[in-house]
């Protein structure tokens, strides 16, 4: 058996894999309530809390599988990017874990979790453009292999789930701001103003939205009596035509057909709905894990963590968990 564990934010979250690769059971504890009040994450709550449920959820899983921890054969563990404090809660658990049960350690990296979470339900034969988008990341990726992803173009400041918070917090919305938009949004008129498709004309596979969570602001002040479910609608379909349109470029630019979209955005049902439906008109194939799968999940981790254990890809206790990714840009 193979233990996952998630805390790269503020989600708290543990797996179990057999040694197969099959998904036994995952259990995810949010802490949406916690930080609502707030409008955002505050890192130093979500660690304490982390810390507070992590080896009770362990505790719980185990005994839900009827699992002892003398069967784990190993710990997969997210070590970055993310909230650093968030991150030592995990990492520093998996690693007392591997220690005092003599069992390999294997660090796994959150962006590569998401990018690969879509082998949970499906195979997919490389290679992909992966669109990740949440609300910490919007990057596009060349992804050839398990081990061979290179970032494309990334948000310059902004991601897209950040910015669907800010425009909820403008509009006085509750956090998070994506699911109560995108509801909002189905009684609205997409078409009702012009929001701006920023970047969408430059050749660039970069990313932009502060600009659009501006444009939003400056409407708000000069139409007083503007009508709320127009501007979600409006919003929501400027940021899901920058995102479908870059990845499509990206697809075609590169010759490849197959596209998978992951994080937590990809949950948006008007993203998966208007993403098929292009894809389809240009003979792209595009895959979206469940939305269970889209939000950080232990789950995720597992999947690659299962990867690196079937090759022997061990990691020491002395390897140092990041709050910040670095990748180089593929050059074309």
């Amino acid at each position: 058996m193979l233990l996952a564990i998630e805390t790269s934010c503020d989600e708290t979250g543990v797996a179990l894999f057999s040694e197969k690769g099959n998904l036994i059971k995952h259990l995810l504890y949010s802490q949406v309530a916690l930080h609502s009040p707030f409008g955002g994450i505050v890192p130093e709550i979500a660690s304490r809390k982390q810390l507070e449920v992590l080896s009770p959820l362990i505790k719980k899983l185990l005994e839900e599988t009827k699992i002892s921890i003398q069967e784990i054969k190993g710990v997969c563990v997210t070590f970055g990017p993310g909230l650093i404090g968030s991150i030592l809660v995990g990492v520093s658990l998996a690693k007392a874990l591997c220690f005092a049960l003599k069992i390999p350690l294997f660090a796994v990296d959150h962006l590569q979790a998401h990018l690969f979470s879509i082998f949970l339900e499906r195979e997919i034969k490389f290679p992909y453009i992966g669109l990740l988008v949440s609300g910490g990341h919007t990057a596009l990726f060349l992804v050839n292999s398990w081990e061979d992803y290179k970032l494309l173009g990334h948000t310059r400041d902004d991601a897209a789930g950040e910015a669907f918070d800010k425009v909820a917090k403008l509009l006085n919305l509750s956090y998070p701001g994506g699911p109560i938009i995108s509801k909002l949004a189905e009684k609205g008129n997409r078409n009702a103003i012009a929001f701006p498709r920023p970047l969408l004309e430059e050749d660039t596979f970069d990313f932009s939205f502060s600009g659009l969570k501006t444009a939003v602001l400056n409407y708000l002040k000069t139409n007083p009596q503007f009508k709320i479910e127009d501007i979600c609608a409006s919003f929501e379909e400027a940021i899901c035509e920058v995102l479908i349109e870059k990845t499509l470029k990206a697809g075609e630019k590169l010759n490849i057909s197959k596209i998978v979209v992951v994080g937590g955005v990809a949950s948006n049902q008007r993203l998966r709905k208007s993403f098929a439906e292009k894809a389809q008109q240009k003979g792209f194939e595009v895959y979206f894990p469940s939305p269970e799968f889209c939000t950080d999940n232990a789950a995720m981790v597992g999947i690659v963590g299962y990867y690196k254990w079937k090759n022997g890809l061990y990691d020491t206790l002395e390897k140092e968990p990041y709050a910040r990714a670095i990748f180089k840009k593929f050059k074309f």
